[in-house]
């Protein structure tokens, strides 16, 4: 079968930053599932992967990236039980294993959902991984209800990518959380608005933009960018008692004792923690996209697909790649195949 892969990190712009290349068809053993991929979606992972993997030496063998997609089941293993042959699944894989930048992958359907029925492929692949990372934030690490937290405020930081564009979404129309989100640029703040939220301030200077703007202080933050641009700032605006999330990879320690006087508790996200563990709690990302397909079908949840790009190609991933490390990203940039 077809892959793309790399064996030395190099600029994207570089003729060997990726190789296509041929590797054997894999067989669907124990609990793994062998899915005929038909799109996939950009991440930011993708490129960091890439910059980073084989930065000193070339590997021996091509590395294979790719962390959302949508296909069909060709093969289950002996062990499979959640699904059958011929099932439209969707996914975002495991950061431990080869990507879905090939034709045919291997996943364990523990992480894998049904897909939704009623809106294409591509837009399909452009949702595992975002909408895992904001639910899990925001229900498994923030533990948030709509019961006893609606109305509450939420100031979500980066609200135009991926992640931003579904937290916005089941803050919103699944928790009835009030949303504030910053952008800078027209185009982004009317994504941000387009994703349902409530209000859009510039996070070039955010405490300022959030007191102007008549909210200070709010319940919960997401950070969705830059832990340690922002970490003054949310320690300001968060109310005592409140709660902050967190995704973004800081280059310095995070002072934690900062929030120590507000009792704010803070609480890391990393969405392949179950899978790169086997957590015992693993299978939650099956029913977590199984809930997120039955309302995109419904239409309480929209794709954030943004742009396609058609065709397995060397040249469509390092157009993919370029345009997300661009970090002008507006929702999810997928190809099909």
């Amino acid at each position: 079968m077809k892959a793309i892969g790399f064996t030395k990190s190099l600029p994207i712009e570089e003729a060997q930053s990726f190789e296509l290349f041929e590797v054997d068809k894999p067989r669907a053993q124990g609990r793994d599932l062998l899915v005929k991929i038909a799109a996939i979606a950009m991440n930011p992972v993708d490129y960091k992967i890439r910059q980073s993997a084989a930065v000193d030496e070339r590997l021996a063998d091509p590395k294979i990236l790719g962390w959302d997609a949508c296909g069909t089941v060709e093969a289950v293993g002996e062990s499979c039980s959640l699904f059958k042959e011929g099932d439209l699944v969707y996914y975002a894989g495991d950061l431990t294993r080869p990507g879905c930048n090939q034709e045919y992958q291997l996943v364990d359907e523990r992480i894998v959902g049904f897909a939704p029925q009623h809106i294409p492929v591509d837009a399909a692949a452009a949702m595992p991984l975002t909408s895992l990372t904001a639910w899990e934030l925001l229900f498994d690490r923030l533990q948030l209800t709509k019961e006893k937290d609606a109305g509450k405020k939420i100031l979500i930081i980066g609200g135009a990518g991926g992640v931003g564009s579904m937290a916005i979404q089941i803050a919103k129309n699944l928790l009835g959380l009030e949303v504030i989100t910053t952008a800078s640029r027209e185009a982004s703040i009317s994504w941000c608005e387009k994703m349902g939220a409530d209000q859009v301030v510039n996070h070039r200077d955010l405490l300022n933009e959030m007191k102007k703007a008549g909210h200070d202080p709010v319940d919960y933050i997401l950070d969705l960018v830059d832990v340690n641009q922002y970490w003054e700032a949310m320690c300001d605006l968060i109310k005592p008692q409140g709660k902050i999330g967190s995704i973004s990879d800081p280059a310095e320690p995070v002072q934690l004792r900062d929030l120590k006087a507000k009792s704010v508790s803070f609480h890391w996200e990393l969405m392949y923690t179950r899978s790169m563990f086997q957590t015992a709690d693993m299978q939650r990302q099956h029913q977590i996209l199984n809930k997120v397909a039955a309302l995109l079908d419904s239409g309480e949840l929209q794709s954030t697909l943004k742009q396609t790009l058609r065709g397995l190609t060397v040249a469509n991933l390092k157009a993919a790649h370029q345009t997300s490390e661009a970090g002008t990203m507006i929702g999810k940039l997928a190809i099909e195949f």
